[in-house]
């Protein structure tokens, strides 16, 4: 058995647990730190997508009332209808543009540089879609929208339509799925809330289309990355379980600006460690 890869599989799967549902771009750290671990072949990035699915199971256990409630109540609840269509909804413009574009995308983005570069635009939009919340919470009007259930089927077509903003890598999924709710007027805890469910049909589809392609290919399903699959499935799932517990707790009194900064920082640091020739991060 390969400790060394079984070690690298720990390590990126804490990485995604920790930041598939902050706005700070898992997809932009597994290629960073997969780059690093010279873990960023083709199986590698199979692997990155494979392990997102353990960080999805935690948003189902600790929604597993909720999700339970729409799935039981479906044939005669409107709202639990609505709520199934608006994620459908929410979930087509990004799956449709990542099947005729995904190729081509992982094959001119997913770098060390334009992730980076990724990051640093992202944090830019963060700072005006804080600024823009406030401006909306000082306003006379209030929401109409105050919890998942409120939101509209032309709701969720925004969602949908900001996420797309997610196929550069360093975007965020997350981050585009929250920021670009609260550019379209949903407030902070509801459009976090929503990035949790979009992220179950959206990232359970890419996990299925990477197990196909693995199946097709079995000669890549040795039995030292099979084991790794497992353990960075494993350490996704602790790690995403105890995020997002954190998350709900913060959001409900505090903004996203902290990691705007963080995007900045990690973004800048990434380019001069590359253009200083102190890491050779690959092209």
């Amino acid at each position: 058995m390969d400790l060394i890869l079984l070690a690298k599989a720990v390590v990126l799967g804490v990485v995604e647990g920790l930041t598939e549902f902050l706005p700070i771009s898992s997809t932009g750290h597994l290629i960073l730190v997969g780059d690093l671990l010279n873990f960023n072949d083709e199986r590698g990035k199979a692997f990155e997508v494979i392990i997102q699915f353990g960080a999805i199971l935690a948003v189902c256990w600790e929604f597993r009332e909720k999700l339970w409630k729409v799935a039981s109540t479906a044939r005669t609840s409107a709202i639990s209808r609505r709520f199934i269509l608006n994620l459908l909804i929410a979930s087509i413009p990004a799956m449709g543009l990542a099947f005729i574009f995904g190729k081509h995308i992982k094959a001119v983005l997913f770098a060390p540089i334009p992730v980076a570069s990724a990051f640093i635009v992202g944090a830019l939009i963060i700072f005006w879609a804080e600024r823009r919340q406030t401006k909306l919470a000082n306003s006379v009007g209030k929401s109409y929208i105050h919890s998942v259930d409120d939101l509209t089927p032309l709701d969720a077509l925004k969602v949908g339509l900001a996420q797309c903003a997610a196929l550069i890598p360093g975007t965020s999924r997350s981050g585009a799925t929250i920021i670009g709710g609260m550019l379209f007027g949903l407030p902070r805890a509801v459009a976090t809330e929503f990035s949790f469910f979009l992220a179950i049909p959206v990232i359970g589809g890419a996990t299925a289309y990477e197990l196909l392609k693995l199946w097709k290919n079995p000669v890549s399903l040795s039995g030292d990355f099979v084991w790794a699959i497992v353990i960075g499935f494993i350490a996704a799932f602790i790690s995403a379980f105890i995020c997002v517990r954190w998350l709900i707790h913060y959001v409900a009194g505090h903004n996203f600006i902290p990691f705007a900064w963080y995007r900045i920082v990690f973004g800048v640091l990434v380019l001069l460690s590359a253009y200083s020739g102190l890491v050779a991060w690959s092209h």
